[in-house]
């Protein structure tokens, strides 16, 4: 195994993603009936910022770090509950996605959270273990995730992040979407990739769109800089809750004032794919 998620924890990416994901939850919980949730690629839930692969990077300086101490008012809910779930878990502490979704789940919502390394699974388990409505599972989540569709709940979000490492994987991913969305083609799902080429992530998502998922908004973040290291990502949001665009659109100015490098503001885009 040469990811681990360490390495990367709070960076601009996760800062991204973990403000959608927020947003889609905190819309699912306007209504009364449970949700399920869905992290197909969940990784060992909890990072600690001051440990050796977090420090060798130091990608949470110039991401998370920017943001902890935010306390302005009137910031959209979604950044602000995003926050708060920061910081719930102390000094040099960053929760992973499963972890944040399950400090947002209500009594009666469940989360499914499934990773392949024993590892990772293991510290994957511990994170999750003071939620009752959460369950780890150490399993293949290309394999496993869509077992799980549709969820009994009828109403839910699935997170798909893997590593992008193997040879093929993109391509694994677009199955794996199209396959997910055929059997669950009400849920949310928010598909994370890397952008090495505007072109490359093009093709991955126009590809998506041919296999037959549709109803989408893209979120693309470039923070400048070194283009040696990952400095943009995007995140295609499948069935995006009512208001999420507006939800962004209102968060991206504060996260492009602060996730910037060089003395420049941070480019995030938010557009429909039909």
């Amino acid at each position: 195994m040469n990811y681990r998620h360490a390495f990367h924890a709070g960076n601009f990416a996760d800062v991204v993603k973990h403000v959608a994901l927020t947003a889609v939850i905190l819309h699912l919980r306007k209504k009364d009936t449970p949700f399920r949730v869905i992290d197909s690629h969940a990784g060992r839930g909890l990072y600690d910022l001051n440990g050796l692969d977090a420090r060798r990077t130091a990608e949470a300086e110039q991401g998370i770090a920017r943001l902890v101490g935010l306390d302005e008012p009137g910031l959209p809910a979604s950044l602000a509950k995003y926050l708060d779930c920061v910081r719930q878990e102390g000094d040099g502490a960053y929760p992973g996605s499963a972890r944040i979704a399950a400090r947002l789940l209500r009594a009666t919502d469940r989360l499914t959270a499934i990773e392949k390394h024993p590892d990772e699974a293991e510290g994957l388990r511990r994170a999750l273990a003071p939620f009752a409505q959460a369950k780890a599972v150490e399993a293949d989540g290309y394999e496993r995730l869509p077992a799980l569709l549709p969820p009994s709940e009828r109403r839910g979000v699935i997170l798909v992040d893997p590593p992008y490492e193997a040879s093929g994987e993109f391509e694994r991913v677009a199955d794996l979407l199209a396959l997910s969305f055929r059997r669950f083609a009400t849920g949310t799902y928010l598909v994370w990739f890397p952008i090495k080429s505007a072109a490359s992530a093009d093709a991955f998502c126009g590809e998506m769109m041919v296999k037959g998922v549709s109803g989408a908004i893209r979120v693309d973040v470039d923070v400048g800089g070194d283009r040696d290291r990952l400095v943009a990502a995007g995140l295609l949001v499948v069935n995006p809750p009512h208001g999420f665009a507006d939800e962004m659109n209102a968060t991206a100015p504060v996260l492009a004032s602060r996730l910037g490098r060089g003395g420049s503001l941070a480019s995030i885009t938010i557009r429909s794919l039909q």
